[in-house]
């Protein structure tokens, strides 16, 4: 009987088309070359787009996985091209996205195996040492007949529990090297079992909590996100009536919620800070609860609640907020089961205490720039795709974008990348079906991957980049103008920093290019802009000395932020409770 026989770099390809890829992203380099080829002949079935630096490949691997909720993947050659690719490999770690990261390596006889030497091979770096802790699983495939079992592993292991990135690092020998693929071994797939209670114990335990309790409130984090859940936790909740925040990076998932008060934290909205002050109940899923989330003194969270944390990964679980409370180590897609079972109670006293909350605190923090973020959501249409680069621009559309229901975003979260929303805009556009995508960012943020305009140019992806420029670092120059008596050294022209001309810039990549400085002129844009097939880089022009408010002191509680409500306002909704709602 005749033997299948093929490469391992065509194997690669086609164990992708397997798992229904359609998309990989990756930058040239002679490690790589073989793999390169290899995708070349499956063009009609898998797509390799080129990015211009590979962590603008690491970022849009990002993009895809987080909106087609497959594994993405991006390739590079090895030395300084695997590095290149550690920012996004980090960024999936920490926010718990699938990912596969090909990495090339010198060939096995160029290698300086157990050698006392920094470097045999030209570009030989040791890449799976540097990334084994920001990866799930990372490995140099030193048998070409090992490649089935490694990829099999990877898979099982980036999409099972918590995800996350593996990295398989691949001799440009083993890359080129035949193998008999019917007699490949492969890994016998199996997710790791959760220590978990019966779900009887859930129930009542959820039950006999929400009988107590008179101000129970959902936080609501990006884990409902990872676990493809968020359809089914809105549902669940709207049943309930219970009122809901949520972390920023999760702010879309309560879009639909009939009783939802924004997100919490540092630059958090006010009432839902006031609310997790107040409520008798918190019932987290899927929030990792860090000191952007909670604060710098753990014990004014939810000082008067009892806590309920559900989630997936018991590490998160031990960084505790207080001893006593309760913690459920489960798969949000098991929780979602029990909230269906809840019975329903009556919680309108509270959720009158949320809205006179809302009413009260309604616009006091609302500026310009909020409100040329809410004007532009109104162009948007209701299954857009959207994403953010880290800094001001990043909390002014978490604060103040009316999300529609169908409408997705994608942040930076726990490792907070600047240059991150441009290539993720062009994985996540891949992923959608090319589905509008509106891609926000900073004068900052965008100089960061700025040559990736050139994939969206070249493969005409219907891209609308808004640049929000103040020309300024907005965040650093505010910590500046706070703690450092206004010295703006590297924030501003007169401190170091510039920013060029981006409409000669658009112009260059052959991008239509607006510019607006007020809501008249955004409200002047066509709407087709943000719905045809077209790339669009619009430039929205604020002034320097532009702030992101409200913003957390270090060591105050959640619900004080700067700017500082008057005393009296801050006292009476601090007063207020339920009993005292008419």
């Amino acid at each position: 009987m005749n033997k299948q026989t093929s490469t391992v770099s065509d194997y690669i390809v086609e164990y992708l088309i397997s798992k229904d890829i359609t998309d990989v992203f990756g930058y040239p380099g002679g490690m790589v070359t073989y793999f390169m080829d290899s995708l070349s002949k499956k063009s009609d079935r898998i797509k390799s787009h080129v990015t211009y630096h590979e962590q603008g490949a690491s970022f849009a691997a990002c993009g895809y996985a987080q909106v087609s909720g497959k594994v993405g993947v991006a390739y590079a050659t090895s030395g300084p091209g695997a590095t290149n690719l550690i920012t996004g490999i980090c960024n999936a770690y920490f926010d718990s996205i699938p990912t596969l990261f090909i990495t090339g390596q010198v060939n096995t006889f160029e290698s300086k195996s157990e050698r006392s030497i920094r470097q045999r091979g030209f570009q030989e770096t040791d890449i799976v040492s540097i990334v084994k802790p920001v990866t799930k699983y990372a490995v140099r495939i030193e048998r070409a007949e090992d490649i089935k079992i490694s990829l099999d592993y990877a898979f099982d292991i980036a999409l099972s529990g918590r995800k996350g990135p593996v990295l398989l690092d691949i001799p440009m020998d083993i890359f080129r090297s035949y193998i008999k693929t019917d007699l490949l071994v492969g890994y016998a797939t199996h997710s790791p079992k959760i220590a978990q209670s019966p779900s009887s114990e859930y129930l009542n335990l959820l039950n006999d909590a929400l009988s107590c309790a008179r101000k129970p409130l959902f936080l609501l984090g990006n884990g409902i996100k990872t676990a493809d859940k968020v359809g089914e936790i809105r549902d669940a909740i709207n049943c309930l009536n219970i009122p809901v925040v949520t972390t920023m990076i999760a702010v879309d998932v309560a879009a639909g919620c009939k009783y939802n008060y924004g997100f919490i934290g540092a630059y958090g909205n006010r009432t839902a800070n006031f609310l997790v002050s107040k409520c008798d109940l918190l019932i987290s899923i899927g929030a990792r609860l860090d000191v952007r989330q909670v604060g710098a003194k753990r014990e004014n969270f939810a000082p008067t609640a009892k806590i309920i944390r559900v989630d997936i990964d018991s590490g998160e679980l031990s960084y505790i907020v207080r001893e006593d409370e309760i913690h459920i180590h489960d798969d949000i897609s098991h929780f979602v089961e029990m909230l269906d079972k809840i019975d329903s109670r009556n919680y309108i006293e509270w959720i009158s205490l949320c809205e006179s909350i809302k009413e009260k605190l309604n616009g006091i923090d609302d500026k310009l720039p909020n409100h040329l973020i809410k004007e532009i959501g109104k162009s948007m249409s209701e299954n857009a795709i959207i994403t953010t680069d880290v800094g001001q621009n990043q909390v002014w559309v978490a604060q103040s974008l009316e999300i529609k229901k169908g409408q997705k975003i994608l942040f930076s979260g726990g490792h907070g990348a600047m240059g991150y929303s441009l290539p993720a805009s062009i994985g996540a556009c891949l992923a959608s079906s090319q589905k509008p995508t509106i891609c926000f960012s900073g004068d900052g943020g965008i100089q960061m991957n700025i040559q990736e305009l050139m994939v969206i140019s070249r493969e005409k992806l219907p891209i609308k980049i808004i640049l929000i420029n103040n020309h300024a670092l907005g965040m650093i120059r505010h910590f500046q103008e706070m703690y450092f008596d206004k010295n703006y050294t590297q924030t501003t022209l007169a401190g170091g920093y510039a920013v060029p001309d981006f409409s000669s810039i658009a112009n260059a990549y052959g991008i239509k290019y607006l510019c607006c400085e007020n809501v008249k002129d955004i409200q002047s844009i066509d709407k087709n802009y943000f719905e045809d097939d077209e790339p669009v880089f619009i430039e929205i022009k604020i002034k320097e000395d532009t702030y992101v408010y409200p913003k957390l002191e270090f060591g105050k509680p959640n619900q004080d932020q700067e700017p500082l409500l008057k005393r009296a306002l801050y006292d009476e909704i601090n007063n207020m409770d339920v009993e005292r709602i008419k």
